[in-house]
């Protein structure tokens, strides 16, 4: 059993870094993936969007531009040959818009869950592959001890993970590491970072540019037959159906 190294003063102690101080934002020891957007980034512990942890995004209602605002990011993820897991997203991904994002449909996977209980399973073990370079999962519901689990997959994966929830989620406690409401304010898609490793963040963040077409806003819900439609003028990201395995 290893020994903590004895310190000579509190000043001594703070610089060593083993003391969370609640009123400075966190230094990550990974950096994080650039969001593409300068102020979230400044903000952001770790200069972006963390690796090995749960990030919660919480719109005020589908197609606001939950995705647009991890566009950049999954961009730089997809050119660089790692995979984009979609797990149980509410839309039919958009994919002429993905595509001028200069998001690589070959690297995007769409996977189909029947309960959500099969999506938070299909998250965990996209997570737990080591195979993404980012996971985004909507969960219908979830209770802490199931984000618990996920983020726990997190902190041992390469991959962001992203889960998008109901804004009411925010009145629930939650393990995430990152958890942000999204708004429109001005015109414009804005940010409020509601926890993170150093507390709170009191006013929004506008995102700026913003694409004109929501990747995720589809005017067709995923049903059986929408999730297999294919769509013209792009190549359209593969669907994959969450096969479990019960013991």
């Amino acid at each position: 059993m290893h020994s903590l190294p004895a310190f000579s003063a509190l000043s001594d102690i703070l610089r060593h870094g083993l003391v969370w101080r609640a009123g400075e934002a966190s230094r990550a020891e990974l950096p994080g993936v650039p969001s593409g957007f300068a102020a979230l980034d400044a903000e952001l512990p770790g200069g972006g969007w963390p690796t090995g942890a749960l990030t919660e995004l919480l719109p005020e209602h589908a197609g606001i531009g939950e995705v647009r605002a991890l566009g950049p990011a999954l961009a730089r993820l997809s050119n660089e040959g790692r995979w984009l897991a979609w797990i149980a997203p509410p839309y039919l991904p958009y994919a002429p818009a993905l595509e001028a994002a200069g998001i690589d449909l070959a690297r995007v996977m769409v996977v189909r869950t029947r309960s959500p209980q099969d999506a938070l399973w299909a998250i965990e073990q996209a997570l737990q592959s080591s195979a993404c370079g980012a996971v985004l999962g909507w969960p219908e519901k979830a209770s802490f001890a199931q984000l618990r689990r996920l983020q726990i997959a997190a902190e041992g994966s390469p991959a962001l993970a992203f889960l998008f929830r109901s804004p009411l989620a925010a009145r629930e406690s939650s393990p995430a590491a990152l958890r942000l409401h999204l708004q429109s304010l001005k015109g414009e898609l804005a940010v409020r970072i509601l926890k993170r490793r150093g507390g709170p963040l009191a006013r929004p963040i506008l995102l700026t540019p913003a694409p004109v077409v929501e990747p995720l806003r589809h005017p067709v819900p995923v049903t059986d037959h929408a999730m297999d439609r294919a769509l013209p003028a792009a190549p359209a990201p593969r669907i994959l159906p969450a096969r479990l395995v019960h013991g």
